[in-house]
């Protein structure tokens, strides 16, 4: 991958050549973590600070200072989460530099502290100040600063930065992690808060590259559908107990409330424990609960959110007296990423399934003393190739730069054709300076050509769609002819077709599930095809499991 990519598009002539610069110290969640400088005009902007190492912020500072400039690395830091890879090294930042000032949204600013686990809590200095979210604070002269709620995580958010000059207001926007759909414990970001910016730089992560995902709740039912056959198989298949290490904050809390509120676990006779930091981070979250959406506040009127032995299935904080009866009967045990999965997996514990969450780093062993299976899931907390697109077409800003992700996912997004018609796209490497000139005005290319002419011709009972076969050239064609087989439906007055990919057909042909009684997609009346029929139903239009289930289910007769 180039380490600065660069795509002209149709701007004119720069008003002003760096007024707006940004320096990535690091841009990768593999190694380092997240942390970037910006400069906007003369005020310089930490964004994030994953790092563990802060040696090339003082080498950079040493030079700084022979130059006769500030002795400090930035005049501010703005974090936009308190996951540890855009986290980690704000105390040892703030050790270094205990009067630069740090700011995050004031969920962030608690749940920081699990990010030192081994310093006693009320040791960890209170060194980083709340801000409001959803009002501008001018942090500094001529620099205002604006959260917006981001998803993916409680407390996130994307930071607006302007700078105000006398000639015009140059904005840029950080994204941090987002996550444009609503899981569990946090609503994802809103676009139409961000529409209208009058963007002049986009700074977006790309965790997941191009990649296309199915919808979040499909997700959730595929995951727990595997943890179901696990628990209580059938036929020849042999019981497992179950491991989900997780880290301390986010999926752990997720994967909890999943289990508690799917028909597959609700009422049935297993333990869930809880162990390690994931179980500090349940902690925290009580203590934020007025902070979570109105759905997890309400749950929580009526039953304990985390720890609760009388509702089954019970949850339970794992304590070093559990270990000897653990995997006597199938349970399920949500720990740390970083654990040593063996201390489950004992001799007579039984057979055990691990279950890796996709596109996070886990130090794992093979070496276990107990028969144990390891397989892969995937339960998004960032947005996807086309959640990731969506967002920069709605901001229309004249420069992206994708941060946060694998050198390939990243190069594709840059090398989208989508992009490069559209904006300055940019892909740095660490310690890359990319200099962002912004012009007075920004002339918008004319969309493709989306549309084609063709014809229809009925015979008798069967009916013919002729188009040119231009249509081919799109890339998109292959997947949609895969199989040579479409799909037609009424749409108002427009009659949409979309391809039948291989897998669709073979689910098709999966039987239904046997028992006419459970109230899931599979019994419901306008379920056709793994695909929602029901205009009411919020998974409308959208692909569906057969076990899956909405509050608009209506029995099959």
């Amino acid at each position: 991958m180039r380490d600065n990519v660069s795509i002209d598009s149709g701007f004119d002539a720069p008003e002003v050549a760096h007024e707006l610069e940004c320096l990535p110290y690091s841009v990768q969640h593999q190694d380092e973590g997240v942390c970037l400088l910006v400069k906007m005009g003369p005020h310089r902007i930490l964004l994030d600070f994953g790092l563990t190492n802060i040696s090339s912020i003082t080498k950079d500072l040493t030079k700084s200072a022979q130059r006769g400039n500030s002795p400090m690395p930035a005049d501010l830091v703005l974090v936009s989460h308190a996951h540890a890879d855009h986290a980690r090294g704000l105390l040892t930042l703030h050790q270094a530099f205990p009067l630069l000032p740090i700011y995050a949204s004031e969920v962030t600013t608690k749940l920081l502290p699990l990010n030192w686990p081994e310093q006693e809590l009320p040791g960890i200095p209170s060194f980083c100040q709340a801000l409001p979210l959803r009002s501008p604070v001018e942090i500094t002269e001529n620099l205002i600063v604006e959260l917006f709620p981001a998803g993916h995580l409680p407390g996130a958010v994307a930071i607006l930065l302007t700078y105000h000059t006398p000639n015009r207001d140059y904005k840029l926007l950080y994204t941090g992690d987002f996550f444009l759909s609503n899981s569990r414990f946090v609503e994802g970001l809103r676009l139409d808060e961000l529409r209208g910016l009058n963007l002049d730089v986009l700074l977006i992560e790309g965790s997941y590259g191009t990649s296309r995902h199915p919808h979040r709740r499909n997700q959730e039912n595929q995951l727990a559908e595997r943890i179901h056959r696990a628990i209580s198989p059938s036929g020849t298949d042999e019981t497992h107990s179950v491991i989900l290490p997780t880290p301390a904050l986010g999926l752990g809390q997720e994967l909890l409330m999943l289990l508690r509120s799917h028909h597959h676990f609700t009422g049935r006779d297993i333990d869930i424990w809880v162990d390690g930091a994931v179980a500090t981070g349940c902690d925290a979250y009580l203590e934020l609960l007025s902070h979570l959406p109105a759905s997890v506040q309400n749950f929580a009127r009526h039953q304990p959110l985390f720890w609760d032995e009388r509702i089954k299935p019970r949850v339970r904080r794992l304590k070093p007296e559990d270990m000897a009866t653990l995997g006597r009967s199938p349970c399920i045990v949500l720990t740390d990423s970083s654990a040593d999965l063996s201390k489950y997996c004992q001799p007579n514990t039984g057979n055990w399934l691990i279950l890796l969450p996709e596109k996070i780093d886990i130090n794992f062993s093979h070496n276990y003393l107990a028969p144990t299976e390891v397989e892969n899931y995937l339960l998004a907390q960032h947005s996807d190739g086309p959640g990731t697109t969506q967002l920069i077409h709605n901001l229309r800003p004249q420069h992206v730069i994708f941060v946060h992700g694998s050198p390939s996912y990243l190069a594709d997004l840059t090398c989208l054709e989508e992009l490069q018609n559209r904006y300055h796209v940019h892909s740095p490497a660490a310690g890359t300076l990319v200099e962002l000139p912004i012009g007075e005005t920004f002339l918008q290319p004319a969309a493709p050509e989306t549309n084609y002419e063709g014809e229809l011709t009925e015979l008798g009972t069967v009916i013919t769609i002729t188009l040119p076969d231009a249509v081919t050239a799109d890339p998109r064609w292959r997947q949609f002819a895969d199989t040579g087989l479409i799909a037609a439906r009424w749409q108002g007055e427009d009659l949409v077709l979309r391809g039948l990919s291989p897998r669709e057909l073979l689910n098709q042909n999966s039987p239904r599930p046997t028992s006419s009684d459970v109230e899931c997609c599979g019994n419901c009346r306008y379920q056709r095809g793994q695909r929602c029929l029901n205009p009411v139903a919020p998974l409308y239009n959208f692909k569906v499991t057969l076990d899956g289930y909405c509050p608009a289910f209506e029995r099959l007769t």
